[in-house]
């Protein structure tokens, strides 16, 4: 039999809408990649190609212009065979070339990258060495020999060669930090600082050096260089209150509350919506115990309009986790929310969180006019929307369903949801043509990027009107195109095969359809009821009492559809008594066919 709609809204799922800075090592080693240096190229060979430094070539003049050009020559064929990962014959030419220059500091520097692979190490530090030697010009060179020495653990040599290059490439900055991680490494801090110093003096003074310095100095005992470190950050830029305020932070998390509340006093007497020192001071009376304070200062900064939206979120989340992990009063952030919402009617990120809350308390119907609310601030807020329906949609209120969605398709007429449900609720409601133009209006909004269980379900609900209008080639050309989009729609497979059974045509079709949704659903009753009989129409009763005998199993027996169909399939199996039974128990169900009353009468089956 078919299924009803009440039937497919229970079926169908809504979607619900559930919506300071220190400068640690790990920036020394992201720079690894930035400087280019590579390790070793045989490593790569199954993966990518290996990384070809920034070679500056500069060969001696000793070679006749034939040994320059057979260098050259094979030079060039060689990097072309490492580019194409033909190692061995890149490696046996690099030879090559060794052999028409002994001091050709490009080929040592190559050959010295295949030793590496090899795990020659020492052969590839005394390539480097060498072509270091060679062309100490040259920055990629000293940087991969360096690398080696970091490799073989000689950090001493390492630093040897980039304190080096800190000299000579004095325009760059990556030899810098790569001594202040080697002397971070080495606990050598006075060196760390040097270097953290000499950085400074090429990019300027910034938070990030400068709270690296306040920690080498805290690390060496050094408490006063480290305070005026910072002090000195927030004097460098005295009109970015941002470091004066870092300056109170770092007072207040070492022990120094006083000065710390001083600075923030200081901040708010210059900018007094600042909100970084009004949260620090939050967090100062919260340290300090003072619980009166820091409740007003959360009010100076949650009902503040100058304070933007996501320093007020940001806050409300903390004070939610605090709330979960304390004393769970709901009360205290309801409150909350309820006076930020008052303050600022203009703010439609606050009412998202707000309902997000009561949403995880399980407070539904409190949520309803916070979404309301956000709808007048925002009418194009379709998560919100969607909400709603989906509690109209629970409560099978379908004039708040049609009240939602027609309101939705004025304002967002692109999702398609409003109209598959507005058509449902016109249809519940009997306005069947309406529900029928809505259809129409949501299938014109179908694009290629549309949702295809979206679609289909649209397509779906017209062929169930059109079936109801006796409509029936419409109706089935709106089946098919609903299971082009979704060729697993359960529901309208089930319907229209059901609906060519009872024309008698197509029964092939009908039965493949009908298969597949028992093979999905095995116990749904409905399903089964239309596969008992399309074989019954088929005339393989045998069969259909199978599967009409399981659909009474699995609540058959509460339809009066259902009870009539396993009294006609019994009757055709020649279990006449029972087949009667089944009939007689159909009509006291409230069954009203007239073929029905007759087949009691006469005790025997009668087509429809």
């Amino acid at each position: 039999m078919p299924a009803d709609l009440d039937t497919q809204e229970k079926n169908n799922k809504m979607i619900k809408y559930h919506r300071i800075n220190s400068f640690y090592l790990s920036t020394f080693f992201c720079l690894l990649f930035f400087m280019g240096f590579t390790t070793n190229v045989f490593a790569q060979k199954k993966t990518k190609k290996p990384v070809k430094p920034e070679v500056q070539v500069e060969e001696a003049d000793y070679l006749t212009p034939e040994e320059r050009r057979k260098y050259d020559y094979f030079f060039l064929e060689a990097t072309k065979l490492k580019e194409k990962e033909e190692y061995d014959a890149a490696f046996e030419l690099y030879h090559h070339c060794l052999e028409i220059d002994p001091n050709a500091a490009s080929a040592l520097y190559e050959i010295s990258q295949f030793y590496l692979y090899l795990k020659q190490t020492d052969t590839a530090l005394a390539n480097m060495q060498k072509a270091v030697a060679l062309n100490p010009d040259n920055f990629w060179y000293k940087q991969s020999l360096a690398t080696l020495y970091q490799s073989k653990g000689d950090v001493k040599s390492a630093i040897d060669i980039y304190e080096d290059m800190a000299k000579q490439f004095s325009s760059r900055i990556e030899p810098l930090y790569m001594l202040i991680d080697l002397y971070t490494r080495t606990k050598d801090y006075p060196m760390v600082i040097r270097s953290l110093e000499r950085l400074e003096e090429k990019d300027g003074k910034s938070e990030q050096i400068s709270m690296e310095k306040f920690r080498i100095y805290f690390s060496m005992g050094e408490d006063k260089k480290a305070f005026n470190e910072i002090e000195n950050l927030a004097k460098e830029y005295p009109h970015d209150m941002r470091y004066l305020s870092l300056l109170g932070d770092v007072y207040m998390n070492n022990g120094k509350q006083q000065e710390a509340y001083d600075t923030y006093q200081k901040v708010l007497s210059i900018e007094p919506d600042n909100a970084l020192a009004m949260m620090s001071l939050v967090n100062y009376y919260d340290k300090t115990g003072q619980e009166e304070k820091y409740r007003n200062q959360l009010d100076d900064i949650l009902l503040n309009k100058k304070v933007d939206s996501t320093t007020k979120l940001n806050i409300m989340r903390q004070l939610i986790i605090q709330s979960e992990h304390t004393d769970r009063d709901s009360t205290k952030i309801i409150n909350m929310f309820e006076a930020m919402l008052e303050e600022d009617k203009e703010d439609d990120q606050t009412p998202m969180l707000y309902f997000q809350y009561l949403a995880s308390k399980g407070m539904e119907k409190e949520t309803i006019p916070v979404l309301n609310r956000i709808l007048e601030i925002d009418p194009e807020n379709t998560p919100a929307r969607l909400q709603l329906l989906s509690y109209a949609l629970e409560e099978t209120s379908y004039e708040d369903v049609i009240r939602i969605s027609e309101t939705a398709i004025l304002y967002t007429p692109e999702t398609l949801e409003f109209y598959y449900y507005l058509s449902l609720a016109y249809y519940q409601t009997d306005r069947k043509e309406e529900a029928l133009e809505v259809l129409k209006k949501g299938i014109d909004q179908i694009t290629e990027n549309s949702n295809p269980v979206l679609v289909g379900a649209l397509f779906g609900m017209t062929g169930e009107i059109y079936h109801t209008k006796g409509m029936k080639s419409e109706a089935f050309a709106a089946y098919d195109s609903a299971l082009v989009h979704n060729p697993e729609d359960n529901m309208t497979m089930n319907n229209y095969a059901y609906y060519l059974s009872l024309e008698r045509t197509d029964l092939d079709k009908a039965e493949e359809m009908s298969y597949k949704t028992i093979k999905a659903e095995p116990t749904n009753e409905t399903f089964l009821d239309t596969y008992a009989w399309i074989l019954f129409e088929k005339k393989r009763y045998p069969e259909a009492k199978i599967y009409i005998d399981e659909a009474m199993k699995n609540g058959g027996n509460e339809s009066d559809v259902v009870v009539e169909h396993c009294g006609d399939i019994y009757y055709m199996n020649g279990e006449n008594e029972e087949a009667v039974k089944y009939w007689l128990q159909s009509r006291e169900m409230g069954n009203e066919s007239e073929t029905l009353k007759k087949k009691i009468e006469q005790k025997r089956y009668l087509a429809q």
